[in-house]
């Protein structure tokens, strides 16, 4: 299950860059940058070294190869990889923002920081006896870098914004070793919990001028009854795998600002995160609706 290893690095905010000729920007904030880039860049290094030791050290190296894990876990994961891609990626735009680079360049560098980091880790895959590089991987964090891009390049603004929802479920009991053990482990490992959202801000389109500018409306994705990677896997169990659409309200933060960095800082985090709020479920051709979810 790759999706950790990923979150892992989403959790440090790493940014990698890669081009000296960013020095050269006259709004540049030198005191800034230079820290910026070798904290970064030693972040970076230290979390491949980690993740080598922790993932990838008791397994034997191979020539490189690719494994097509495109039909497993009903392509929760994929969701979480491109989730993952776009909040690296907004987080090294608005570090380098900070350090004064320039619009075009913190979205340029901010977009290859994302890729670069990411598909490090396909790289140790391929590598890997026990795991292999993913074309499908590559795809979902390839549209979430292309999904904070594309929306700064047109818009000059984030409208969609991806976001992530988690509740405990049951599974992990049968397989906590793959499941979760705990909390901290179900979050990451445990797929029947997950629901990933694409929440967009209504107010920042013309037709949608006067609709509140902190509620949003938020498309959610989701799947159950899986302790197995594949259907075939879990109808053997006895379990019927599904996929879990949502339709749901939203909040968004991202208008407010502070003069408190630490308030700031609690708000771009809490933006990353679906809050309970009612929602209508589509599954198994029926609807449900859930006073919070």
């Amino acid at each position: 299950m790759k999706l950790n290893r990923f979150i892992a690095l989403l959790s440090l905010q790493l940014i990698l860059i890669i081009s000296l000729q960013a020095q050269t920007d006259s709004t540049l904030q030198k005191k800034r940058l230079k820290p910026l880039v070798i904290t970064s860049t030693i972040a970076y290094a230290g979390s491949l070294v980690a993740l080598n030791q922790l993932w990838y050290a008791d397994f034997e190296r191979e020539s490189f190869h690719f494994f097509d894990d495109s039909r497993e876990w009903k392509q929760v994961d994929k969701a979480g990889h491109a989730y993952a891609a776009f909040h690296i990626n907004s987080a090294g735009y608005e570090a380098l923002r900070w350090a004064g680079l320039s619009e075009n360049k913190s979205l340029t560098y901010g977009a290859l920081s994302s890729i670069v980091v990411l598909s490090s880790i396909e790289v140790f895959d391929g590598f890997s006896s026990a795991y292999g590089a993913s074309y499908t991987d590559l795809t979902a964090n390839t549209f979430g870098t292309i999904l904070f891009y594309g929306q700064k390049k047109l818009w000059k603004d984030i409208r969609i914004q991806p976001k992530f929802s988690f509740h405990r479920t049951d599974f992990p009991n049968h397989r906590p070793e793959t499941l979760g053990k705990n909390l901290q482990e179900e979050l990451l490992k445990d797929y029947n919990g997950q629901t990933y959202w694409l929440s967009l801000n209504l107010s920042k389109f013309n037709s949608f001028r006067n609709f509140p500018k902190w509620l949003n409306l938020a498309v959610g994705y989701g799947a159950h009854n899986m302790i197995y990677a594949t259907d075939a896997g879990n109808v053997e169990f006895g379990l019927t795998p599904k996929r879990q659409y949502y339709l749901a309200i939203d909040f968004d933060f991202s208008e407010y600002k502070s003069e408190s960095s630490l308030l700031n800082t609690v708000l771009y985090v809490l933006n990353m995160v679906h809050l309970p709020a009612p929602a209508l479920e589509f599954s198994d051709s029926k609807f449900k609706f859930h006073y919070i979810y």
